[in-house]
């Protein structure tokens, strides 16, 4: 589809809903810079914007069109060939001793190679013993303190240190008792960890 050819109708408002979004993002895909789909559906469409902003930022051209009878128009244009750089996160804004374990932040575009999180454990919290997966992690200590146990040391963790966790290697993270513990966490895709607490 050139950029001065007339953009694809889309109408959505009989297909079933949960294949809206996938159809839509697949054509979006589909298009060459300079060019636009009208999106046609029964509904302003928010969340679909929501998750493609998420996964594309300001290579996406969103624009609301006149409604015509019970119909909600958009125009969606691709502005640049590839999602952009930009600014994900501020960790000083998640500053603070975590209340319950887990993730707190999560790299989310669902077209990428990288996984990324923000893990916090509370005071006391840990993750158990376990193999670790088949790729390497590297990890960021942000605040906080704490150890990770190893097959045969223990590693104390403070802030500012960069970790490297090789392929399958066992590992065992327990949180400061009074402060917590809070890392940057970036590996190639895989699945989540579970995170419990010792209490």
């Amino acid at each position: 589809m050139a950029g001065t050819a007339e953009p694809e109708h889309i109408d959505v408002r009989d297909i079933p809903k949960p294949q809206r979004h996938p159809r839509i993002i697949d054509a979006y895909r589909k298009l060459e810079v300079g060019s636009a789909l009208i999106l046609v559906n029964d509904h302003e469409p928010k969340n679909l914007r929501i998750e493609m902003e998420a996964e594309f930022a300001e290579a996406l051209g969103w624009e609301p069109l006149p409604e015509e009878g019970d119909s909600f128009r958009v125009r969606i244009s691709k502005r640049a060939a590839t999602p952009l750089p930009r600014v994900l996160a501020d960790v000083d804004e998640l500053e603070g001793v975590a209340e319950n374990s887990g993730s707190v932040w999560q790299l989310q575009p669902q077209q990428r190679d990288l996984d990324a999180n923000i893990i916090a454990l509370s005071p006391g919290g840990e993750i158990k013993e376990h193999m670790g997966p088949g790729l390497d992690v590297l990890i960021h200590i942000l605040d906080g303190g704490g150890t990770l146990e190893t097959e045969l040391t223990t590693i104390s963790l403070s802030p500012g240190q960069i970790v490297w966790l090789p392929r399958r290697s066992r590992r065992r993270f327990l949180a400061d008792e009074a402060l917590g513990l809070k890392y940057f966490s970036v590996h190639q895709r895989k699945q989540g960890l579970t995170i419990t607490s010792r209490h």
